[in-house]
Protein backbone atom coordinates (compact mmCIF):
# COMPACT_ATOMS: atom_id res chain seq x y z
CA UNK A 1 0.00 0.00 0.00
CA UNK A 2 1.17 3.13 -0.64
CA UNK A 3 2.01 6.40 1.64
CA UNK A 4 -0.63 8.53 0.44
CA UNK A 5 -3.19 5.42 0.27
CA UNK A 6 -2.05 4.63 3.72
CA UNK A 7 -2.59 7.96 4.74
CA UNK A 8 -5.83 8.41 3.82
CA UNK A 9 -7.12 4.75 5.53
CA UNK A 10 -5.76 6.12 8.53
CA UNK A 11 -7.78 8.85 8.31
CA UNK A 12 -10.83 7.02 7.52
CA UNK A 13 -10.34 4.78 10.86
CA UNK A 14 -10.11 7.63 13.06
CA UNK A 15 -13.12 9.43 11.07
CA UNK A 16 -15.31 6.14 12.00
CA UNK A 17 -14.42 6.27 15.26
CA UNK A 18 -15.58 9.89 15.90
CA UNK A 19 -18.28 9.37 13.82
CA UNK A 20 -19.57 6.31 15.40
CA UNK A 21 -19.63 7.85 18.76
CA UNK A 22 -22.02 10.07 17.02
CA UNK A 23 -24.32 7.86 15.66
CA UNK A 24 -24.38 6.28 18.99
CA UNK A 25 -25.88 9.81 20.32
CA UNK A 26 -28.08 10.36 17.69
CA UNK A 27 -32.19 9.60 17.88
CA UNK A 28 -33.76 6.46 16.83
CA UNK A 29 -36.22 7.25 13.91
CA UNK A 30 -39.41 5.91 13.69
CA UNK A 31 -40.59 3.11 11.23
CA UNK A 32 -44.50 3.94 11.03
CA UNK A 33 -43.94 7.41 10.82
CA UNK A 34 -41.11 6.91 8.22
CA UNK A 35 -43.46 4.91 6.22
CA UNK A 36 -45.76 7.41 5.87
CA UNK A 37 -42.86 10.28 4.94
CA UNK A 38 -41.35 7.65 2.26
CA UNK A 39 -44.42 8.54 0.08
CA UNK A 40 -42.34 11.36 -1.32
CA UNK A 41 -39.32 8.45 -2.23
CA UNK A 42 -41.49 5.39 -3.35
CA UNK A 43 -41.72 7.07 -7.17
CA UNK A 44 -37.57 6.39 -7.64
CA UNK A 45 -36.63 4.29 -4.99
CA UNK A 46 -39.22 2.31 -4.84
CA UNK A 47 -40.02 1.00 -8.78
CA UNK A 48 -37.37 -1.75 -9.13
CA UNK A 49 -35.07 -0.66 -12.04
CA UNK A 50 -36.44 2.94 -12.34
CA UNK A 51 -33.89 4.83 -14.13
CA UNK A 52 -33.09 8.47 -12.87
CA UNK A 53 -32.84 10.75 -16.02
CA UNK A 54 -31.21 13.98 -14.28
CA UNK A 55 -28.50 14.92 -14.11
CA UNK A 56 -26.86 11.68 -15.46
CA UNK A 57 -29.14 8.79 -16.37
CA UNK A 58 -28.53 5.47 -14.07
CA UNK A 59 -30.62 2.94 -12.42
CA UNK A 60 -31.30 5.03 -8.65
CA UNK A 61 -29.39 3.57 -5.84
CA UNK A 62 -31.26 0.49 -4.04
CA UNK A 63 -31.14 1.90 -0.49
CA UNK A 64 -33.69 -0.73 1.56
CA UNK A 65 -31.51 -2.79 3.45
CA UNK A 66 -28.90 0.40 4.16
CA UNK A 67 -28.25 1.67 8.15
CA UNK A 68 -30.38 4.16 8.94
CA UNK A 69 -27.06 5.72 9.72
CA UNK A 70 -25.74 6.10 6.09
CA UNK A 71 -29.41 7.65 4.84
CA UNK A 72 -28.92 9.97 7.31
CA UNK A 73 -25.54 11.13 6.13
CA UNK A 74 -26.39 10.83 2.99
CA UNK A 75 -28.94 12.78 3.36
CA UNK A 76 -27.34 15.41 5.50
CA UNK A 77 -24.81 15.75 2.46
CA UNK A 78 -27.41 16.56 -0.34
CA UNK A 79 -29.12 19.03 2.62
CA UNK A 80 -25.51 20.65 2.73
CA UNK A 81 -24.41 20.66 -0.93
CA UNK A 82 -21.86 18.21 -0.13
CA UNK A 83 -23.27 15.90 -2.80
CA UNK A 84 -24.54 17.96 -5.74
CA UNK A 85 -28.03 16.44 -7.24
CA UNK A 86 -31.37 19.10 -7.62
CA UNK A 87 -33.25 16.62 -6.62
CA UNK A 88 -32.19 14.87 -3.79
CA UNK A 89 -31.05 18.47 -2.37
CA UNK A 90 -34.66 19.57 -2.75
CA UNK A 91 -35.65 17.16 -0.71
CA UNK A 92 -33.55 16.82 1.67
CA UNK A 93 -33.48 20.76 2.36
CA UNK A 94 -36.95 20.43 3.12
CA UNK A 95 -36.46 17.79 5.87
CA UNK A 96 -35.84 17.97 9.65
CA UNK A 97 -33.48 15.88 11.66
CA UNK A 98 -35.95 13.79 12.92
CA UNK A 99 -38.23 13.15 9.41
CA UNK A 100 -34.89 12.13 7.94
CA UNK A 101 -34.31 9.43 11.16
CA UNK A 102 -37.85 8.42 10.15
CA UNK A 103 -37.59 7.84 6.78
CA UNK A 104 -33.93 5.91 7.23
CA UNK A 105 -35.16 3.63 10.39
CA UNK A 106 -38.14 2.63 7.73
CA UNK A 107 -36.11 1.82 4.81
CA UNK A 108 -33.32 0.32 7.13
CA UNK A 109 -36.31 -2.29 8.68
CA UNK A 110 -36.44 -3.71 5.29
CA UNK A 111 -32.95 -5.80 5.83
CA UNK A 112 -33.87 -9.18 6.07
CA UNK A 113 -31.04 -10.98 4.22
CA UNK A 114 -27.35 -11.32 5.40
CA UNK A 115 -24.54 -11.41 2.93
CA UNK A 116 -22.12 -13.68 2.83
CA UNK A 117 -19.17 -13.19 4.85
CA UNK A 118 -17.13 -13.80 2.04
CA UNK A 119 -18.08 -12.40 -1.34
CA UNK A 120 -18.21 -13.93 -5.22
CA UNK A 121 -14.48 -14.28 -6.21
CA UNK A 122 -12.83 -11.28 -8.72
CA UNK A 123 -11.26 -11.24 -11.37
CA UNK A 124 -7.32 -10.74 -10.96
CA UNK A 125 -7.27 -7.35 -12.78
CA UNK A 126 -10.18 -6.61 -10.36
CA UNK A 127 -9.36 -7.29 -6.99
CA UNK A 128 -6.05 -5.49 -7.94
CA UNK A 129 -7.58 -1.99 -8.31
CA UNK A 130 -10.09 -3.35 -5.43
CA UNK A 131 -6.89 -3.68 -3.34
CA UNK A 132 -5.65 -0.30 -4.55
CA UNK A 133 -8.42 1.66 -3.23
CA UNK A 134 -8.53 -0.45 -0.05
CA UNK A 135 -12.42 -0.64 -0.69
CA UNK A 136 -12.35 -3.61 1.75
CA UNK A 137 -11.32 -1.68 4.76
CA UNK A 138 -14.02 1.05 4.63
CA UNK A 139 -16.82 -1.16 3.12
CA UNK A 140 -15.94 -4.74 4.69
CA UNK A 141 -14.46 -7.83 3.60
CA UNK A 142 -17.84 -8.64 1.65
CA UNK A 143 -18.68 -4.82 0.43
CA UNK A 144 -21.53 -5.15 3.26
CA UNK A 145 -20.34 -4.69 6.70
CA UNK A 146 -18.49 -1.05 6.73
CA UNK A 147 -16.36 -0.52 9.44
CA UNK A 148 -18.94 2.65 10.11
CA UNK A 149 -22.59 2.67 9.94
CA UNK A 150 -22.92 6.05 8.24
CA UNK A 151 -20.42 4.26 5.29
CA UNK A 152 -22.49 2.47 2.44
CA UNK A 153 -23.09 -1.38 1.74
CA UNK A 154 -21.97 -1.33 -1.83
CA UNK A 155 -22.18 -5.39 -2.73
CA UNK A 156 -25.00 -5.74 -4.79
CA UNK A 157 -25.56 -1.66 -5.54
CA UNK A 158 -26.85 -1.52 -9.11
CA UNK A 159 -23.50 -1.18 -11.16
CA UNK A 160 -24.44 2.21 -13.13
CA UNK A 161 -24.72 3.93 -9.71
CA UNK A 162 -21.37 3.15 -8.16
CA UNK A 163 -19.47 4.29 -11.04
CA UNK A 164 -21.57 7.51 -11.25
CA UNK A 165 -20.80 7.76 -7.32
CA UNK A 166 -17.05 6.92 -7.92
CA UNK A 167 -16.98 9.24 -10.80
CA UNK A 168 -19.00 12.36 -8.72
CA UNK A 169 -15.98 12.46 -6.19
CA UNK A 170 -13.99 13.44 -8.91
CA UNK A 171 -15.75 16.46 -10.60
CA UNK A 172 -15.10 20.13 -9.58
CA UNK A 173 -16.58 22.95 -10.59
CA UNK A 174 -20.18 21.79 -11.94
CA UNK A 175 -23.38 22.79 -10.36
CA UNK A 176 -25.14 19.61 -10.32
CA UNK A 177 -22.75 16.79 -10.71
CA UNK A 178 -20.05 16.00 -7.68
CA UNK A 179 -20.00 15.19 -4.81
CA UNK A 180 -17.42 16.39 -1.73
CA UNK A 181 -15.54 13.94 0.84
CA UNK A 182 -11.72 14.16 0.84
CA UNK A 183 -11.04 11.08 1.49
CA UNK A 184 -13.04 9.31 -0.98
CA UNK A 185 -11.85 12.29 -3.44
CA UNK A 186 -8.78 10.91 -2.92
CA UNK A 187 -9.23 7.62 -3.48
CA UNK A 188 -11.72 8.29 -6.83
CA UNK A 189 -9.17 10.02 -8.12
CA UNK A 190 -6.81 7.21 -8.51
CA UNK A 191 -8.65 5.28 -11.15
CA UNK A 192 -10.02 6.20 -14.34
CA UNK A 193 -13.51 6.00 -15.78
CA UNK A 194 -12.23 2.38 -17.62
CA UNK A 195 -10.89 1.27 -14.08
CA UNK A 196 -14.50 2.49 -12.03
CA UNK A 197 -16.63 1.03 -14.63
CA UNK A 198 -14.94 -2.58 -13.78
CA UNK A 199 -15.26 -2.38 -10.02
CA UNK A 200 -18.70 -1.19 -10.19
CA UNK A 201 -19.44 -4.00 -12.48
CA UNK A 202 -18.06 -6.67 -10.41
CA UNK A 203 -19.61 -5.32 -6.78
CA UNK A 204 -23.21 -4.78 -8.44
CA UNK A 205 -22.59 -8.96 -8.62
CA UNK A 206 -21.82 -9.61 -5.01
CA UNK A 207 -24.17 -10.80 -2.82
CA UNK A 208 -25.31 -7.84 -0.67
CA UNK A 209 -28.49 -6.72 1.45
CA UNK A 210 -29.62 -4.18 -1.12
CA UNK A 211 -33.10 -4.48 -2.53
CA UNK A 212 -35.78 -2.25 -3.88
CA UNK A 213 -39.22 -2.65 -2.25
CA UNK A 214 -41.95 -1.63 -4.33
CA UNK A 215 -44.55 0.41 -2.56
CA UNK A 216 -47.71 1.18 -3.25
CA UNK A 217 -48.63 4.63 -4.24
CA UNK A 218 -51.83 4.29 -2.64
CA UNK A 219 -52.37 3.76 0.95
Amino acid sequence: MNQTLSTIVRTVVAAATLSAAAVAAHAQGNVEAGKQRAEMCIGCHGIPGYQNSFPEVHKVPKISGQSAQYIVAALNAYKKGDRKHPTMRGIASALSEEEMADLAAFYASHANTKAPETPRGASVEVAALLERGACASCHGANFSTPIDPSYPKIGGQHADYLFVALRAYTVDGNNVVGRNNAIMSGISRQFSPAEMRQMARYLSTVEGELRTVPQSRFR
